[in-house]
């Protein structure tokens, strides 16, 4: 390696493992720019968000640790949220810091800040704008917090308010107004900045990561870029409304393949394509606001051949499409079908950098830079825990998955409440035989079942899934309340 290379994570937002072709041979439309990518670095077939839904799946990211080992036991965060990395957690930004990096996040936060506040603030539920806010004030820990040296973007997704940018721990703007839309184009009443249009945000923020390139370009640095879309509000703009035979959120995926390709054109631009790594990933799988009927209408499936979607416990809901480009290292057009996560970033990245972290840390992340140098090296992980928006997790191990609930445990049938007496309390697949995990097996393989709950068992009482002394996980009293840690399967 001649000299450090530079790093630029890209997430998108509730896309699918089916919505890029390289993953999806069935699908309806071709995504270029992602393709490119794949044929030009590493494709993972079986990589895994933490989580079915987008701001725990983030914590993972950022802290390489379950996030389900953070205050945030289901759900996801408001706008107005209070943060959820807690204070003194190390977070893979810090260690690009400490290792000489100029760092910066650009785009959806959604792990909370502490904003300014009135006596009068109440957060509110079912995302809600809230009153009480004082947008003049200093916002504390914001991303720059967070190991960032820079920080621009919006607090949580573009259907929640507040609408106003943030650069670094201000408000760039007063609102001035309220705004809000239906339909595919949804997003919930809120204020509203008056040079913030919903529409513009995905190319605007691409520009932030284009000028941030320009900026950094002599030294080593790493851009985390969480983009909006294609979630809610579904807004393809005009050059590309109709383009991929499908619907709107087809559009979208478009849409945000071609600011995949801008980025790479910038760094062919500024001569750091070679040794610039560039991870293009999603933070779940593809939200039913897509209309998975007006899509499969039109032969396509963001699911690919899995089942469920966004939210849930099945594959569909954290089987995500994964692709590595680092030209000066990773062989082209390499495919890895071991099993990988991304809470693995930031134990990958320190093991690039050659930096050993201190035992507190990334307590759930798992270096996966063998497979990156060789896409035939066999798993570096033996297993990976998921879970669904409701708090239900599951475990892989090898190609069996066991669920610890009944159901989908998130927004496909059967969702919690939907469940039959005459189900089984939880569900055990074998993915190599049933990769869309239609048949319960559980009552065929109950040792089976009982290695894997005892090593999920293991995993929440340890406080990490990695060698290393045991931590404390947060809001350790709600365990209390997850029967299966003392029932059998």
């Amino acid at each position: 390696m001649k000299q450090k290379p530079n790093v630029i994570y890209i997430l998108a937002d509730d896309m699918g493992y089916g919505d890029v072709s390289a993953f999806n041979e069935k699908a309806a439309f071709k995504t270029p720019n992602f393709d490119d990518m794949a044929a030009n670095g590493l494709s993972f077939t079986d990589a895994h968000a933490t989580s079915a839904v987008c701001t725990p799946s983030r914590y993972g990211i950022i802290t390489g640790r379950y996030n389900w080992r953070s205050r945030l036991k289901c759900g996801v965060m408001s706008g107005y949220s209070s943060p959820l990395i807690e204070e003194g957690r190390m977070t893979v930004a810090h260690l690009f810091q400490q290792n000489g990096y100029h760092t910066a996040a650009i785009g959806k936060w959604h792990l909370g800040m502490e904003f300014a506040k009135t006596d009068e603030f109440e957060l509110l539920p079912d995302y809600e704008a809230c009153a009480g806010v004082d947008y003049s004030g200093k916002i504390e820990r914001s991303p720059i917090t967070n190991g960032f040296d820079y920080y621009y973007g919006i607090s949580a997704s573009l259907d929640m308010a507040p609408y106003i940018y943030i650069e670094n721990d201000r408000f760039t703007q007063l609102p001035d107004h309220e705004t809000e839309d239906v339909g595919k184009r949804f997003w919930r009443k809120g204020p509203t900045a008056p040079d913030f249009v919903h529409e513009d945000v995905l190319p605007h923020l691409t520009q932030k990561v284009l000028d941030k390139i320009d900026e950094y370009k002599e030294d080593p640095f790493f851009i985390y870029f969480p983009m909006p879309a294609p979630h809610t509000p579904i807004l393809p703009s005009a050059e590309f409304l109709g383009k991929s035979g499908t619907n709107e959120y087809g559009d979208f995926v478009l849409m945000v393949d071609e600011m995949v390709g801008r980025i790479t054109r910038k760094l062919k631009e500024t001569g750091l394509y070679e040794n610039t790594i560039v991870i293009m990933t999603s933070d779940n799988g593809c939200s039913p606001m897509a209309n998975f009927e007006e899509l499969l209408a039109a032969g396509h499936n963001p699911s690919y051949v899995f089942r469920g979607h966004k939210a849930d416990i099945y594959e569909g809901g954290h089987r995500i499409p994964l692709i590595v480009r680092w030209p000066e290292v990773i062989p082209a057009g390499g495919r890895s079908d071991e099993l990988v996560c991304l809470c693995d970033f930031m134990a990958t990245m320190a093991d690039i950098l050659d930096t050993e972290l201190p035992p507190e840390a990334a307590v759930d992340s798992v270096s996966n830079l063998p497979i990156w140098l060789d896409a035939d090296m066999p798993a570096v992980r033996s297993d990976l825990v998921h879970q669904s928006v409701c708090g239900d997790l599951s475990i892989r191990m090898g190609h069996f998955k066991l669920e610890m609930c009944p159901g989908s445990g998130g927004w496909s049938y059967p969702a919690p409440g939907e469940e039959t007496e005459d189900m089984p309390r939880f569900q055990l697949y074998d993915l190599s035989r049933d990769i869309s995990e239609r048949v319960n097996v559980i009552d065929q393989h109950p040792a089976i079942a009982q290695r894997l709950r005892k090593r999920l068992v293991e995993y929440v009482r340890n406080g990490r899934s990695t060698p290393g002394p045991r931590q404390a996980n947060n809001g350790e009293e709600i365990w209390d309340a997850v029967r299966w840690l003392e029932e059998e399967p």
